[in-house]
């Protein structure tokens, strides 16, 4: 009787349907990912007014803008499209005469908030922003501007820290199966994302406490898209392009 060769367990032998599995999920997290880029864009890119993440972004969302208060940076930044002109600079110029509660209905700021602000500054909104329909709100954020609060950065921090990992987990079980790959290149480029998310978040905290920590969060984030990138491509790669090419007789999970 013939012997029957025991299958390898890699990217490239598998069946059409644990790859169409793998695949889907695989584009899914990537549009995910960049949807997350744009996200990043919109609620940081924009904190120093300019398109574009730079480490001022980075200083002025977690260190904060101390020249300043928090509802002028955002008018100047990430909420400078959600009013015309003549209405952002009326609301910067009543923070600048000391924000005074009278003055707030008086000038009209009551009404420019009404109309442009608490469509989503309100408590049914269920975002995590401030009610801007209460005026203790709102004179609470025309104070000097710190940045984010530790109890935001707490709980931003912790769904960081399940939700990326849980993700790089499944992306990483992937691209173990990538034969490819030498061993202890793919343990460095499967451990890199966690090593560089709590490189990343921790540099949140320490950037609050020091502007100078600024970096730390640009090269967490950039080496966590690269580790990301490096998997994605590698596993597709193999499931999709290898076999059309030649096959793969070896054992990825015993690092053949």
């Amino acid at each position: 009787m013939a012997s029957v060769e025991a299958h390898k367990i890699n990217l490239c032998s598998q069946g059409i349907a644990l790859k169409s599995l793998f695949t889907g999920y695989l584009v899914v997290v990537a549009v995910g990912y960049m949807m997350a880029l744009v996200q990043i864009q919109f609620t940081h890119g924009l904190a120093d007014g300019e398109m574009g993440l730079s480490v001022d972004d980075i200083v002025y969302s977690y260190y904060g803008k101390r020249s300043g208060s928090v509802i002028e940076a955002k008018l100047n930044g990430s909420m400078q499209l959600m009013a015309p002109e003549e209405d952002r600079l009326k609301i910067i110029n009543w923070v600048h005469k000391g924000a005074d509660e009278q003055a707030f209905y008086d000038t009209g700021i009551r009404k420019i908030m009404d109309n442009s602000c608490v469509m989503c500054h309100n408590a049914s909104s269920g975002l995590p922003i401030p009610d801007f329909t209460q005026f203790e709100n709102v004179a609470a954020r025309a104070k000097t501007d710190t940045g984010a609060s530790f109890s935001s950065l707490a709980r931003v921090s912790h769904i960081h820290l399940f939700g990326i990992a849980f993700i790089f987990m499944f992306v990483g079980l992937i691209f173990s199966l990538a034969a490819g790959v030498p061993k202890y290149l793919k343990a460095g480029v499967i451990i890199m994302p966690y090593v560089f998310l709590l490189l990343d978040i921790s540099s949140w905290w320490l950037t609050k406490l020091n502007p100078n920590f600024a970096w730390l969060v640009i090269i967490g984030g950039g080496a966590m898209g690269l580790s990301f990138l490096f998997m994605w491509v590698v596993s597709m790669y193999e499931m999709w392009i290898m076999p059309r090419l030649h096959s793969d007789n070896r054992d990825a999970l015993l690092d053949e």
